[in-house]
């Protein structure tokens, strides 16, 4: 099986499998630098392992919010109309923060998806349906 052609920056040959009609792997064809580069800022900004989105660090808040209401009608506390009115309020932030997250999801579920797209018609070529190109 053919190896890039690229040379490491730790001086060694470059293991990865050449794109289709081509002497490098994608991490070092010169035609992708721009897609890496695009693919690479976005790193950053997504939420990793153990490392929380902002939503979900506020929706884990709104949860606290509501345990210690409860305890707090339990305990008499707080009255019951009055509690009833904020857990209202809180259940439409709660309801609000579930939307926006299940959005960005599906934002970058479709970005991943067209990404994944080009990369495969860049790789692979148009794709072909019953014998016939598109």
């Amino acid at each position: 099986m053919a190896k890039c052609a690229a040379i490491t920056a730790a001086g060694s040959a470059c293991k990865g499998v050449p794109m289709p009609g081509e002497a490098y792997c994608y991490v070092h064809h010169p035609d992708t630098k721009e897609e890496r580069r695009r693919h690479g800022s976005k790193g950053g900004r997504r939420g990793g392992r153990g490392r929380p989105s902002p939503i979900s660090a506020e929706l884990t808040r709104l949860q606290a919010v509501f345990e210690d209401l409860a305890q707090r009608i339990e305990q008499g506390d707080i009255d019951r109309s009055r509690a009833a009115v904020a857990i209202q309020a809180y259940n439409g932030a709660r309801a609000c923060l579930a939307a926006m997250l299940k959005a960005k999801e599906l934002e970058e579920l479709e970005e991943r998806i067209v990404e994944l797209e080009e990369r495969y018609q860049h790789e692979n070529g148009p794709r072909t349906y019953g014998g016939y190109r598109r």
